[in-house]
């Protein structure tokens, strides 16, 4: 099925729900979950169709644009980008479903708002110019700056919007200085050619530079960490999932494909500076997590330790250290993404964030419990789930390149650990000091999908590296990295 195939159905329903009136809040929620799956399911022929043999880009795209200025609009997927595609196309219908007794007024916005996100996303990750790139990751905060201001739940929303949306912003300003020197020095934006140009060392080392500051801003590192925390707290639960689950993936994955791709050298180069940056902002947001009052702000925190070990793995400059990067970015999307789920779940019943006020839970809301003990094992990396294959094989490659990196690393687990069963304890156990209702049939089948993407991937990974092999391995150039 053809990849156009998808934004066709994407436009399909924006201008749909444009036309049914506001009234039929019921409709709109259907038809917007409808094209969403339908989505999903159309993405899942990508993968039956995918060569995996082969590292080119295939399932192309070729629009022209601006022929004068030999850009053109050219999407494309190779064995990187088609699993954060599916990623992509998995989250949004779960976030549709769990927003289903989503009350705010202006529902219509709210529902564009996620399917326009969701056109935005795609073209992101499909894209293979890099001006139409930036175009793109910076249209993206569009939707989630509406999202966060209009129907976020307390009044310091305004300010957490416009945190998410400078802090990324001003980042990427520098990409967009990178892009047009590269215009002007190679004629093209065309990331195919691009990649068979060799830029100098003196070249690369600054753009790469450019570039970083804003991948950085969307991973994120330390220190321009700060608007995560705030824009999960104040965003509703679906786009605190989006954020945790697809938007964060936007920085991991500009690395791999530009950083890497684009400026080898200056990669080898900066390895040492990414992995100080890495390390420093794995242990310091973990032990912040620990200390935490707030539901959210403890998710948020471990999301950005989860990514910073991401990065450690990303600049290895070895097959299984970008594999397992991969990997582990698909992971914390399943499982981060049902952490702030089950926030939700508590926040429509009881409307706070606060673990004070929470305890057990396990005797009045079993089910829930249940997901909730499986998704904090998975969390902390158990044998079995998907985390742990990412880890495992994060640290392995840490290891070849930096025992001494590899060991700071690691404390990543212990320290996950701790506030992952520690936050759980004091939910599920102790005194009962609210009394709900268990998880309903549509809570469950939000949950189902995640928590089944997360044991597939943990027993049968091969089948993951197998599609991502030919790409990864033409990726790195061994000579430079040894």
């Amino acid at each position: 099925m053809p990849l156009s195939f998808l934004f066709f159905l994407l436009l399909l329903g924006i201008v749909g729900l444009i036309f049914i009136p506001s009234s039929q809040t019921l409709v709109m929620r259907q038809f917007a979950l409808g094209i969403t799956s339908a989505v999903f399911v159309s993405s899942l022929f990508l993968w039956l169709g995918f060569d995996q043999s082969t590292p080119k880009f295939q399932f192309i795209v070729d629009r022209l644009w601006l022929p004068i200025a030999n850009i053109n609009l050219i999407l494309g997927v190779d064995g990187i980008s088609l699993f954060f595609v599916m990623l992509t196309t998995l989250i949004f219908p779960l976030c549709l479903l769990a927003s289903w007794s989503f009350n705010k007024e202006k529902v219509k916005t709210y529902l564009i708002s996620f399917l326009g996100m969701e056109f935005i996303l795609l073209l992101v990750f499909t894209n293979l110019d890099l001006l139409f790139f930036y175009i793109f990751f910076e249209a993206v905060l569009i939707p989630m700056f509406l999202v966060i201001g209009i129907y976020g739940s307390r009044e310091r929303k305004i300010r957490a919007a416009y945190m998410f949306f400078l802090y990324t912003l001003l980042g990427s300003l520098f990409m967009l200085i990178g892009i047009i020197y590269i215009y002007l020095f190679a004629g093209s934006t065309n990331y195919e050619i691009l990649s068979v140009i060799t830029f100098s060392s003196y070249d690369q080392k600054w753009l790469w530079f450019a570039f970083f500051a804003s991948f950085a801003a969307k991973v994120p590192m330390l220190p321009v960490h700060i608007w995560l925390p705030e824009a999960h707290v104040e965003a509703p639960t679906a786009g605190s999932v989006i954020l945790a689950g697809i938007l964060l993936k936007l920085g991991s994955y500009g690395f791999l494909r530009f950083s890497l791709g684009l400026f080898p050298l200056a990669s080898v180069y900066f390895t040492p500076f990414i992995f100080s940056l890495s390390l420093l902002g794995v242990v310091y947001t973990s032990l912040t997590a620990i200390r935490q009052t707030d539901l959210k702000r403890l998710i948020a925190y471990t999301s950005v330790a989860h990514m910073n070990l991401v990065m450690i793995g990303l600049f290895t400059g070895t097959v299984i250290g970008l594999e397992a990067a991969i990997l582990q970015s698909l992971s914390h999307g399943f499982v981060s993404s049902a952490l702030f789920l089950i926030i939700g779940v508590l926040y429509d019943r009881w409307h706070s964030r606060v673990v004070k006020y929470y305890g057990g839970l396990t005797h009045t809301m079993p089910i829930f419990v249940t997901i909730f003990l499986f998704f904090t094992m998975a969390n902390l990396g158990l044998p079995g789930t998907s985390s742990f294959i990412g880890e495992f094989l994060l640290l392995v490659s840490a290891f070849e390149a930096n025992s001494t990196a590899c060991f700071f690393a690691a404390t990543s687990m212990i320290l996950g650990g701790g506030y992952s069963l520690w936050l759980f304890n004091r939910i599920a156990y102790g005194n009962i000091k609210l009394i709900g209702v268990d998880l309903s049939f549509r809570e469950f089948m939000v949950f189902l999908p995640l928590l089944l993407s997360t044991l597939f991937m943990g027993i049968y990974p091969n089948i993951f590296f197998s599609v991502m092999h030919a790409t990864v391995s033409n990726l790195v150039w061994v000579d430079l990295w040894l």
